[in-house]
């Protein structure tokens, strides 16, 4: 069945709560009256408490059956050449990532009308980038301002057979919705600091639960009153 969706309420209220998106997006015109639903005869609102492991066991579409957990651990970027080349399977330098990635961590990607690009596909982003790509590698648009920059443009490096000692990790970019939403600000050094293996070894699978089931807690019960289905279930 084809759901009709809020916009402005369903990914506007995400994205806040992700700390991800909506620096250039354009303000709401209009802000919509809270609902309360009643309980009890107080007028307060109703509250949940959900159980996000669904949400990480679920099976992302084109991703070969992979689940939402192991496209996440490690915190990487992959691409299958067997697949379309589609985010998460690979990246476009336009692909809308936070929009999708949100998509998977709080939606049920069976259900019908709803899919990766649920909330992508609502016209809230900017049409474009403010600078343009160039046509050249790395492809990416010029930095804003001044910044330093690199002392190569990186064609010395080999990419197929330069040693992992080869390279530096800065960031978090594999996956770069993953650690605004579902890491903690006081652990997000730290993970940004650490390597893969720590991925694959759970250091931060609890935090990981323990984020979404926050967030999944707070706006869970309000994604299903705008007529989306979520992937936890409610406790």
């Amino acid at each position: 069945m084809t759901r009709l969706l809020a916009p402005a309420i369903s990914l506007g209220a995400i994205l806040a709560l992700s700390g991800c998106g909506g620096g250039d997006a354009p303000a709401a015109t209009a802000t919509p009256t809270p609902v309360a639903t009643a309980t009890g005869g107080t007028g307060s609102q109703t509250t949940f408490t959900y159980n996000v492991e669904p949400c990480f066991t679920q099976i992302v579409p084109n991703t070969g059956g992979r689940t939402v957990r192991e496209i996440i651990v490690p915190d990487a970027l992959t691409f299958d050449l067997s697949r379309p080349a589609d985010f998460p399977n690979g990246r476009d330098l336009d692909d809308q990532t936070v929009d999708i990635t949100v998509a998977f961590l709080f939606l049920d990607l069976t259900e019908s009308g709803q899919s990766l690009r649920t909330f992508a596909n609502l016209p809230l982003n900017p049409p474009s980038s403010d600078r343009a790509p160039i046509t050249t590698f790395p492809y990416l648009a010029p930095p804003q301002g001044n910044p330093p920059l690199a002392a190569t443009t990186g064609t010395s490096f080999n990419f197929r057979n330069d040693p992992e000692s080869a390279y530096v990790t800065v960031d978090r970019m594999g996956m770069p919705a993953i650690a605004p939403a579902i890491i903690g600000g006081p652990m997000r050094i730290a993970y940004n600091d650490a390597p893969q293996t720590a991925d694959l070894q759970g250091q931060f699978r609890a935090e990981q639960t323990a984020q979404l089931t926050m967030l999944m807690n707070a706006i869970g019960d309000d994604l299903v009153n705008i007529g989306l289905d979520i992937c936890a279930t409610r406790m």
